[in-house]
């Protein structure tokens, strides 16, 4: 129907008037105001817009319209027909449009230091078949967008800044020297770090509660080829057994019931481009020992309640103080889970191993505990030192640090001494009045053991009680004169016998003086 028809013969009850000349009456059918308003609306946005780009189903430029050419620097806008579009406007996102088939009505893009107000919609046939798209910049728009725009710059710039900060919490506080000590287990354990680091393969920390198994995880970590990536610890024992998969994987939005409606990503992803501590491996509960195995393997995690894969890079650093092997044997663990975490062993000694380590470890704490607390430093006299190198100290360097911190806010002037440390212990007024040589061991630093009375009555009884560090170390040089003498002289199948490294019996023979 054409413009002068309808002026000829306007319907029923309509007069010329209402009819424009463009021939747009009341009443007009959708395709025949679609063959009119389209050329219109096509005209009024190229030529109020600073440019204008078409492109074809494989995404090439089939036309540029002469300003959008003269924006971006190009003289003739016919030399960029048939190139591909990422060509010409590396953040166009005209290819989505077209494969999407969904508009992109208001966006910002990127072009060197100016960003174009663009919109995107896609072009189809008569059929409904995505043929193309075309994308208008709005540019003379944009200032009236300046608020929106300046805001998007400065949310930009926040998080730019979140990142930055949440990366720098995420990275490793300490290196291996922060592993104080010079004797020669001490010596020996930061040897083998420092050798594991080198290494991009899955290491198993294993020792004593309180050891500094996460220090030396973290010093792995920022002398490996990933210390610039996240390092994220993980304690098992301390996540409720419904929540590990989602604490580890992450979940997809509205994964279960309760679940947040966004997704939440997992430790693992934290961790991707770094390293990723799980402490204590050992009370990871069964069934998700499988799917922690597979993601070991494939470097690929799926988020709870999703159909999703998605790569990972991580490194994973595994410590325990159980007995995985018993574990293994009682069925409370995968062998083939152990087998793979178990790729390079370190075992790190406890505090009764490295007594002589004490005085230096003392003197680090006491300088942090005093800096963190903002107090003056506290002083240990002399008896004081020689009690902390009688106990046992079953919560090793931890349960040392405890004492040091309880001794900093309790002390008075002057040196501390070792009747108050021993008052600190729980220890009897009696007992605290004996030299520090005389002091029982009980059960541990807390308390009395099962002989404590024997043991009292035989102090005062003037029976003479051999130091407990003397009493460990004689009974640990039997131990391993006595596993050689069963293996052979093996030093192998003696490691392997006392559950230790064969660079933990060495350390140890050279310790106690053993010859080969």
């Amino acid at each position: 129907m054409s413009a002068d028809f309808s002026r000829a013969n306007p319907p029923l009850g309509l007069s010329a008037a209402d009819l424009d000349e463009n021939g747009l009456k009341i009443g007009i059918s959708p395709e025949h105001f679609r063959r009119v308003a389209m050329p219109l609306l096509f005209d009024h946005l190229d030529a109020q817009c600073e440019g204008t780009v078409a492109v074809n189903r494989q995404a090439r430029i089939v036309w540029m319209s002469a300003k959008y050419a003269h924006k971006l620097g190009i003289d003739d806008p016919d030399a960029v027909l048939g190139r591909d579009i990422e060509e010409v406007l590396p953040a166009s996102r005209l290819r989505e449009v077209v494969e999407s088939g969904q508009p992109s009505l208001l966006d910002l893009m990127p072009f060197g230091d100016e960003h174009f107000v663009v919109t995107r919609i896609p072009l189809r046939d008569d059929g409904g078949l995505v043929v193309g798209a075309l994308g208008y910049v709005l540019f003379d728009r944009a200032r009236h967008l300046k608020p929106l725009v300046e805001k998007y710059g400065r949310l930009q710039a926040r998080l730019a800044e979140a990142e930055r900060a949440l990366l720098q919490v995420r990275r490793a506080r300490y290196t291996i020297a922060n592993f104080i000590g010079t004797s020669a287990v001490a010596g020996e354990i930061k040897r083998q770090a420092r050798r594991a680091a080198k290494f991009d393969a899955t290491v198993l920390l294993r020792g004593e509660t309180g050891t500094g198994k996460e220090l030396l995880a973290q010093g792995l970590h920022n002398l490996s080829a990933r210390a610039a990536g996240p390092f994220v610890a993980v304690n098992m024992a301390a996540i409720p057994d419904n929540l590990v998969e989602a604490e580890l994987f992450g979940t997809a939005p509205g994964a279960y019931t309760g679940a947040d409606r966004k997704a939440r990503v997992g430790k693992f992803e934290l961790a991707n481009g770094g390293t990723l501590f799980l402490d204590e491996i050992g009370d990871l509960p069964l069934p998700l020992q499988v799917k922690l195995l597979r993601v070991l393997q494939e470097q690929q995690v799926e988020p709870l309640g999703s159909n999703q894969v998605r790569a990972l890079d991580v490194r994973v650093i595994a410590a325990t103080h159980v007995d995985l092997e018993a574990r293994v044997a009682a069925g409370a663990f995968r062998a083939d889970l152990f087998y793979r975490l178990n790729v390079l062993s370190l075992r790190v000694p406890s505090l009764r191993e490295r007594h002589e380590d004490i005085p230096a470890l003392v003197d680090y704490l006491l300088d942090d505990i005093a800096a963190r607390s903002g107090l003056r430093r506290l002083e240990l006299g002399d008896d004081a030192f020689a009690l902390l190198a009688t106990l046992p100290w079953p919560g090793n360097v931890r349960q040392l640090r405890n004492l040091l911190e309880r001794a900093q806010l309790s002390a008075d002037d002057g040196p501390l001494g070792a009747a108050a440390l021993a008052g600190l212990l729980g220890e009897t007024a009696a007992s605290m009045q004996r030299p520090a040589h005389q002091l029982h061991s009980g059960a541990g630093a807390e308390g009395h053991g099962a002989g404590g009375e024997e043991a009292d009555a035989a102090a005062e009884a003037g029976g003479a009680v051999e130091p407990l560090a003397d009493s460990l170390a004689r009974a640990e040089r039997s131990a391993l004169l006595a596993a050689l003498h069963a293996c052979a002289g093996n030093r192998r199948l003696t490691a392997s016998r006392l559950g230790i490294s064969r660079a933990g019996l060495y350390a140890k023979l050279q310790q106690y003086g053993i010859a080969r």
